[in-house]
Protein backbone atom coordinates (compact mmCIF):
# COMPACT_ATOMS: atom_id res chain seq x y z
CA UNK A 1 0.00 0.00 0.00
CA UNK A 2 1.20 3.53 -0.80
CA UNK A 3 2.62 5.54 2.09
CA UNK A 4 0.05 8.17 1.17
CA UNK A 5 -2.81 5.86 2.13
CA UNK A 6 -4.23 4.68 5.44
CA UNK A 7 -6.66 2.09 6.72
CA UNK A 8 -9.03 4.18 8.80
CA UNK A 9 -10.24 1.41 11.12
CA UNK A 10 -6.55 0.88 12.04
CA UNK A 11 -6.07 4.60 12.61
CA UNK A 12 -9.17 4.85 14.82
CA UNK A 13 -8.49 1.68 16.78
CA UNK A 14 -4.84 2.46 17.40
CA UNK A 15 -5.53 6.10 18.29
CA UNK A 16 -7.70 4.96 21.19
CA UNK A 17 -4.50 4.41 23.20
CA UNK A 18 -3.62 8.10 22.89
CA UNK A 19 -7.18 9.10 23.62
CA UNK A 20 -7.11 7.01 26.77
CA UNK A 21 -4.01 8.85 27.95
CA UNK A 22 -5.69 12.21 27.37
CA UNK A 23 -8.74 11.38 29.48
CA UNK A 24 -8.95 8.69 32.16
CA UNK A 25 -12.73 8.49 31.72
CA UNK A 26 -12.31 6.91 28.28
CA UNK A 27 -13.35 3.26 28.20
CA UNK A 28 -13.66 0.80 25.33
CA UNK A 29 -16.41 -1.77 24.91
CA UNK A 30 -16.16 -4.54 22.30
CA UNK A 31 -18.49 -7.30 21.21
CA UNK A 32 -15.70 -9.85 20.71
CA UNK A 33 -14.20 -7.85 17.83
CA UNK A 34 -11.24 -5.95 19.30
CA UNK A 35 -9.03 -7.47 16.60
CA UNK A 36 -11.37 -6.57 13.78
CA UNK A 37 -11.77 -3.06 15.19
CA UNK A 38 -8.02 -2.73 15.81
CA UNK A 39 -8.22 -1.45 19.40
CA UNK A 40 -6.15 -4.27 20.95
CA UNK A 41 -3.48 -1.82 22.15
CA UNK A 42 -5.97 0.03 24.35
CA UNK A 43 -7.31 -3.28 25.66
CA UNK A 44 -3.83 -4.52 26.56
CA UNK A 45 -2.71 -1.21 28.08
CA UNK A 46 -5.94 -0.56 30.01
CA UNK A 47 -7.43 -3.89 31.08
CA UNK A 48 -9.46 -2.15 33.80
CA UNK A 49 -10.99 0.22 31.22
CA UNK A 50 -11.73 -2.31 28.46
CA UNK A 51 -14.76 -4.58 28.38
CA UNK A 52 -15.83 -7.43 26.11
CA UNK A 53 -19.51 -8.38 26.11
CA UNK A 54 -19.00 -11.29 23.75
CA UNK A 55 -20.97 -11.57 20.52
CA UNK A 56 -23.86 -9.59 22.00
CA UNK A 57 -24.11 -6.18 20.38
CA UNK A 58 -27.37 -5.26 22.14
CA UNK A 59 -25.75 -5.91 25.53
CA UNK A 60 -22.69 -3.96 24.39
CA UNK A 61 -24.75 -0.81 23.70
CA UNK A 62 -26.72 -1.10 26.95
CA UNK A 63 -23.52 -1.74 28.92
CA UNK A 64 -21.88 1.29 27.33
CA UNK A 65 -24.90 3.40 28.20
CA UNK A 66 -24.57 2.36 31.84
CA UNK A 67 -20.92 3.45 31.83
CA UNK A 68 -21.93 6.81 30.37
CA UNK A 69 -24.50 7.23 33.15
CA UNK A 70 -21.65 6.82 35.64
CA UNK A 71 -19.60 9.58 34.05
CA UNK A 72 -17.36 7.57 31.73
CA UNK A 73 -16.92 8.21 27.99
CA UNK A 74 -17.55 4.81 26.38
CA UNK A 75 -16.39 4.01 22.85
CA UNK A 76 -18.32 0.98 21.67
CA UNK A 77 -16.90 -0.80 18.65
CA UNK A 78 -18.37 -3.27 16.19
CA UNK A 79 -18.98 -3.84 12.51
CA UNK A 80 -21.39 -1.17 11.34
CA UNK A 81 -24.20 -3.54 10.27
CA UNK A 82 -24.20 -5.35 13.61
CA UNK A 83 -24.02 -2.16 15.64
CA UNK A 84 -26.76 -0.26 13.81
CA UNK A 85 -29.19 -3.04 12.88
CA UNK A 86 -28.88 -5.72 15.52
CA UNK A 87 -28.65 -3.16 18.31
CA UNK A 88 -30.90 -0.49 16.77
CA UNK A 89 -33.42 -0.54 19.63
CA UNK A 90 -30.67 -0.10 22.22
CA UNK A 91 -29.08 2.74 20.20
CA UNK A 92 -32.44 4.51 20.17
CA UNK A 93 -33.91 3.73 23.59
CA UNK A 94 -30.80 3.40 25.77
CA UNK A 95 -28.38 5.84 24.17
CA UNK A 96 -30.39 8.44 22.26
CA UNK A 97 -33.49 8.74 24.45
CA UNK A 98 -31.33 9.64 27.44
CA UNK A 99 -28.92 11.69 25.28
CA UNK A 100 -25.98 9.73 26.70
CA UNK A 101 -22.34 10.41 25.83
CA UNK A 102 -21.79 7.11 24.03
CA UNK A 103 -19.49 7.04 21.00
CA UNK A 104 -20.54 4.25 18.62
CA UNK A 105 -17.82 3.27 16.13
CA UNK A 106 -18.95 1.21 13.14
CA UNK A 107 -16.32 -0.29 10.83
CA UNK A 108 -17.03 -2.01 7.51
CA UNK A 109 -19.17 0.96 6.42
CA UNK A 110 -20.91 0.72 3.06
CA UNK A 111 -19.75 -2.12 0.82
CA UNK A 112 -16.13 -1.71 1.89
CA UNK A 113 -16.31 -5.21 3.40
CA UNK A 114 -16.23 -6.48 -0.18
CA UNK A 115 -16.30 -10.25 -0.46
CA UNK A 116 -17.64 -10.55 3.09
CA UNK A 117 -20.97 -9.94 1.38
CA UNK A 118 -24.31 -8.39 2.24
CA UNK A 119 -24.34 -9.67 5.84
CA UNK A 120 -21.23 -7.60 6.55
CA UNK A 121 -22.08 -4.53 4.47
CA UNK A 122 -23.65 -1.43 6.00
CA UNK A 123 -25.61 0.34 3.29
CA UNK A 124 -28.48 1.26 5.62
CA UNK A 125 -26.67 2.54 8.71
CA UNK A 126 -26.84 6.28 7.98
CA UNK A 127 -30.55 5.99 7.25
CA UNK A 128 -31.06 4.27 10.59
CA UNK A 129 -28.89 6.51 12.72
CA UNK A 130 -29.88 9.86 11.17
CA UNK A 131 -33.53 9.04 11.85
CA UNK A 132 -32.89 8.70 15.61
CA UNK A 133 -33.07 12.00 17.56
CA UNK A 134 -29.96 13.26 19.38
CA UNK A 135 -27.43 11.08 17.52
CA UNK A 136 -24.77 12.99 15.58
CA UNK A 137 -23.56 10.99 12.56
CA UNK A 138 -20.06 11.29 11.09
CA UNK A 139 -18.05 9.56 8.39
CA UNK A 140 -14.27 9.87 8.24
CA UNK A 141 -12.31 10.10 5.01
CA UNK A 142 -8.71 10.61 6.11
CA UNK A 143 -6.30 9.66 8.90
CA UNK A 144 -5.79 13.16 10.34
CA UNK A 145 -9.50 13.87 10.15
CA UNK A 146 -10.23 10.63 12.02
CA UNK A 147 -7.76 11.49 14.80
CA UNK A 148 -9.11 15.02 15.17
CA UNK A 149 -12.68 13.75 15.23
CA UNK A 150 -11.76 11.42 18.09
CA UNK A 151 -10.18 14.34 19.96
CA UNK A 152 -13.34 16.35 19.31
CA UNK A 153 -15.44 13.49 20.64
CA UNK A 154 -13.90 13.97 24.10
CA UNK A 155 -15.67 17.32 24.48
CA UNK A 156 -18.82 16.69 22.45
CA UNK A 157 -21.98 16.44 24.52
CA UNK A 158 -24.36 13.74 23.31
CA UNK A 159 -24.31 10.47 21.35
CA UNK A 160 -22.08 10.07 18.31
CA UNK A 161 -22.04 7.48 15.54
CA UNK A 162 -18.82 7.33 13.51
CA UNK A 163 -18.75 5.12 10.41
CA UNK A 164 -15.48 3.99 8.88
CA UNK A 165 -14.52 2.12 5.74
CA UNK A 166 -12.06 -0.76 5.72
CA UNK A 167 -10.81 0.27 2.27
CA UNK A 168 -7.47 2.15 2.12
CA UNK A 169 -7.99 5.90 1.75
CA UNK A 170 -5.78 8.71 0.50
CA UNK A 171 -4.25 10.97 3.13
CA UNK A 172 -5.91 14.26 2.18
CA UNK A 173 -5.58 16.65 5.12
CA UNK A 174 -2.93 18.33 7.24
CA UNK A 175 -2.71 17.51 10.93
CA UNK A 176 -4.66 20.64 11.93
CA UNK A 177 -7.77 19.89 9.84
CA UNK A 178 -10.83 21.18 11.67
CA UNK A 179 -13.78 18.94 12.51
CA UNK A 180 -17.02 19.68 14.34
CA UNK A 181 -20.67 18.69 14.38
CA UNK A 182 -22.41 20.44 11.50
CA UNK A 183 -19.15 21.10 9.69
CA UNK A 184 -17.72 20.22 6.29
CA UNK A 185 -14.39 20.68 4.52
CA UNK A 186 -13.87 22.27 1.12
CA UNK A 187 -11.31 19.98 -0.50
CA UNK A 188 -11.31 21.58 -3.97
CA UNK A 189 -12.94 24.84 -5.03
CA UNK A 190 -14.86 25.36 -8.26
CA UNK A 191 -17.91 27.10 -9.66
CA UNK A 192 -18.96 24.80 -12.54
CA UNK A 193 -20.28 21.94 -10.44
CA UNK A 194 -19.97 20.27 -7.05
CA UNK A 195 -19.40 16.84 -5.58
CA UNK A 196 -20.80 16.51 -2.06
CA UNK A 197 -19.37 13.33 -0.59
CA UNK A 198 -18.04 11.61 2.50
CA UNK A 199 -15.74 8.83 3.60
CA UNK A 200 -13.72 6.76 1.17
CA UNK A 201 -15.61 8.27 -1.78
CA UNK A 202 -13.99 11.68 -1.20
CA UNK A 203 -10.74 10.48 -2.79
CA UNK A 204 -12.65 9.30 -5.86
CA UNK A 205 -14.45 12.65 -6.17
CA UNK A 206 -11.14 14.50 -5.95
CA UNK A 207 -9.66 12.33 -8.70
CA UNK A 208 -12.76 12.88 -10.86
CA UNK A 209 -12.65 16.65 -10.37
CA UNK A 210 -8.96 16.76 -11.32
CA UNK A 211 -9.58 14.77 -14.52
CA UNK A 212 -12.49 17.00 -15.51
CA UNK A 213 -10.34 20.10 -15.00
CA UNK A 214 -7.50 18.60 -17.06
CA UNK A 215 -9.78 17.46 -19.89
CA UNK A 216 -12.30 20.30 -20.10
CA UNK A 217 -11.07 23.18 -17.97
CA UNK A 218 -14.24 23.00 -15.88
CA UNK A 219 -13.67 23.57 -12.18
CA UNK A 220 -15.60 21.22 -9.91
CA UNK A 221 -15.97 21.85 -6.20
CA UNK A 222 -15.39 18.88 -3.87
CA UNK A 223 -16.87 19.13 -0.37
CA UNK A 224 -16.25 16.53 2.32
CA UNK A 225 -19.58 16.36 4.18
CA UNK A 226 -18.07 14.43 7.09
CA UNK A 227 -20.85 15.59 9.44
CA UNK A 228 -23.88 13.86 7.96
CA UNK A 229 -26.09 14.89 10.88
CA UNK A 230 -26.20 17.72 11.73
CA UNK A 231 -25.44 18.70 8.15
CA UNK A 232 -23.71 21.84 6.90
CA UNK A 233 -26.58 23.66 5.16
CA UNK A 234 -24.36 26.55 4.04
CA UNK A 235 -22.09 24.14 2.16
CA UNK A 236 -25.16 22.81 0.34
CA UNK A 237 -26.39 26.34 -0.49
CA UNK A 238 -22.99 27.22 -1.95
CA UNK A 239 -22.84 23.98 -3.96
CA UNK A 240 -26.23 24.64 -5.57
CA UNK A 241 -25.01 28.01 -6.86
CA UNK A 242 -22.87 26.05 -9.33
CA UNK A 243 -26.08 24.61 -10.83
CA UNK A 244 -24.70 21.06 -10.95
CA UNK A 245 -24.62 18.97 -7.78
CA UNK A 246 -23.78 15.28 -7.39
CA UNK A 247 -23.87 13.53 -4.02
CA UNK A 248 -21.53 10.53 -3.95
CA UNK A 249 -21.76 8.01 -1.12
CA UNK A 250 -20.95 4.43 -0.15
CA UNK A 251 -24.51 3.86 1.08
CA UNK A 252 -27.88 2.96 -0.34
CA UNK A 253 -29.12 5.80 -2.55
CA UNK A 254 -31.98 6.13 -0.06
CA UNK A 255 -31.46 7.29 3.52
CA UNK A 256 -27.85 8.45 3.42
CA UNK A 257 -26.03 11.71 2.71
CA UNK A 258 -28.01 12.11 -0.51
CA UNK A 259 -31.29 12.11 1.35
CA UNK A 260 -30.00 14.64 3.87
CA UNK A 261 -28.84 16.97 1.07
CA UNK A 262 -32.10 16.47 -0.87
CA UNK A 263 -34.09 17.56 2.17
CA UNK A 264 -32.15 20.82 2.46
CA UNK A 265 -32.52 21.53 -1.26
CA UNK A 266 -36.26 20.81 -1.26
CA UNK A 267 -37.09 22.68 1.96
CA UNK A 268 -35.26 25.79 0.80
CA UNK A 269 -36.49 25.74 -2.81
CA UNK A 270 -32.91 25.65 -4.12
CA UNK A 271 -32.52 25.33 -7.87
CA UNK A 272 -29.89 22.99 -9.34
CA UNK A 273 -29.39 19.90 -11.43
CA UNK A 274 -29.06 17.12 -8.89
CA UNK A 275 -28.18 13.43 -8.70
CA UNK A 276 -27.37 10.92 -5.96
CA UNK A 277 -24.73 8.33 -6.83
CA UNK A 278 -24.45 5.42 -4.43
CA UNK A 279 -25.32 1.80 -3.86
CA UNK A 280 -28.44 0.88 -5.88
CA UNK A 281 -31.54 -0.10 -3.96
CA UNK A 282 -31.16 -3.82 -4.56
CA UNK A 283 -29.11 -6.74 -3.31
CA UNK A 284 -26.05 -7.42 -5.46
CA UNK A 285 -23.53 -10.25 -5.66
CA UNK A 286 -20.51 -10.03 -3.38
CA UNK A 287 -17.31 -8.69 -4.90
CA UNK A 288 -14.26 -6.65 -3.94
CA UNK A 289 -15.11 -3.08 -2.99
CA UNK A 290 -13.18 -1.53 -5.86
CA UNK A 291 -15.15 -3.58 -8.37
CA UNK A 292 -18.43 -2.62 -6.70
CA UNK A 293 -17.52 1.07 -6.73
CA UNK A 294 -16.91 0.81 -10.49
CA UNK A 295 -20.20 -1.02 -11.00
CA UNK A 296 -22.11 1.60 -9.02
CA UNK A 297 -20.38 4.53 -10.70
CA UNK A 298 -18.92 5.95 -7.51
CA UNK A 299 -15.26 5.50 -8.40
CA UNK A 300 -13.31 8.33 -10.06
CA UNK A 301 -14.20 7.33 -13.62
CA UNK A 302 -17.90 6.86 -12.85
CA UNK A 303 -18.16 10.20 -11.09
CA UNK A 304 -16.30 11.94 -13.89
CA UNK A 305 -18.78 10.50 -16.41
CA UNK A 306 -21.82 11.56 -14.37
CA UNK A 307 -20.58 15.10 -13.86
CA UNK A 308 -19.58 15.42 -17.51
CA UNK A 309 -23.10 14.41 -18.59
CA UNK A 310 -24.60 16.87 -16.12
CA UNK A 311 -22.41 19.69 -17.40
CA UNK A 312 -23.68 18.96 -20.91
CA UNK A 313 -27.25 19.11 -19.67
CA UNK A 314 -27.88 15.42 -20.30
Amino acid sequence: MSENKSFLRNIIGEYMSKLGKKNDKVVVVNADLSGTCRNQNFVEENPHRAFNTGIAEQNMISFGTGLACEGFIPYVFSMAPFLTMRACEQCRTDVAYGNQNVRMIGVYAGVSGGISGATHWAIEDCGIMTSIPNIAVFEVSDANQAKNLLDYSLKYNGPMYIRSSVEPTENIYDEDVDVCAGGSTLVMDGDDGAFLCSGVIVQHAVAAAKRIREETGKKIRVVDMYSIKPIDKNAIYEATITGNVIVAQDHNIYGGLGSMVSLVIAENNLSTRFKVCGVPDKFVAMAHAGYLYRQFGIDAEGLKMEMTKMLKGE
